[in-house]
């Protein structure tokens, strides 16, 4: 099974066990997001920004660090939370040895904070980098932060979800799901930006890519 059609699955079971008031208010910031005429994340052919995040264990990952090695495939996720997420990661796990054998690495960037992704990495046997980007300062620089809305926040908390505690930051915020693929020179190659959190880059796509390189 392709990862679009598991993230379709999801998303057949968050339309069947949902209240019909909440799918309405998640469809309505995919909506407004679309909407918005925001250019969100960085463009194919720019520089790519560095930055050094902590990973699940507190240990310092740079990213140009990591480039000296090989190409990256950086990807921003919501959280450990978001089942759309998790199916995403899952999928680019299984893949992971081939994105190795391109002579690539995989990195992932989520605003949860290390306890929550260490639990996250055990809990979905993750070997690729897992890194924390608590306040979002790195989602900033890629252009792909925004402040969750009232709406979403009322919802979430009603389900018993503090995101930011969950995330210990001082505010609620979340990236909009990203794959940025960056060659060793540090130049962006290939962009996905979706604000439908619903649907990710097929990591069949991220090989294709990554081919060209």
């Amino acid at each position: 099974m392709s990862l679009t059609q598991a993230l379709a699955e999801v998303k057949q079971q968050f339309v069947a066990n949902t209240p019909f008031e909440i799918q309405a208010e998640m469809f309505r910031q995919i909506r407004e997001q679309q909407e918005s005429g925001n250019i969100y994340g960085r463009r194919e052919g720019e520089k790519a920004k560095d930055f050094t995040l902590k990973n699940a264990l507190g240990e310092t990952v740079n990213l140009y660090d990591e480039l000296s090695k090989g190409p990256v495939v950086l990807t921003f996720y919501r959280g450990g939370w978001c089942p759309f997420c998790n199916t995403q990661l899952k999928a680019y796990q299984k893949l992971l040895p081939e994105i190795q054998a391109l002579g690539a690495q995989l990195i992932a960037v989520s605003p949860q904070s290390p306890d929550n992704t260490l639990s996250q990495q055990e809990k979905e046997e993750l070997t690729f980098q897992v890194l924390s980007d608590t306040n979002g300062l790195t989602a900033a620089i890629y252009n792909i932060l925004y402040d969750v809305p009232d709406y979403i926040q009322e919802i979430m908390k009603q389900i018993g979800m503090d995101l930011a505690e969950y995330n210990a930051a001082s505010r609620w915020i979340l990236p909009i799901p990203s794959t940025f693929m960056i060659d060793e020179s540090g130049i962006i190659r290939s962009t996905y930006v979706n604000p439908d959190f619903m649907q990710r880059q097929d990591p069949e796509v991220i090989l294709r890519e990554l081919r060209k390189l």
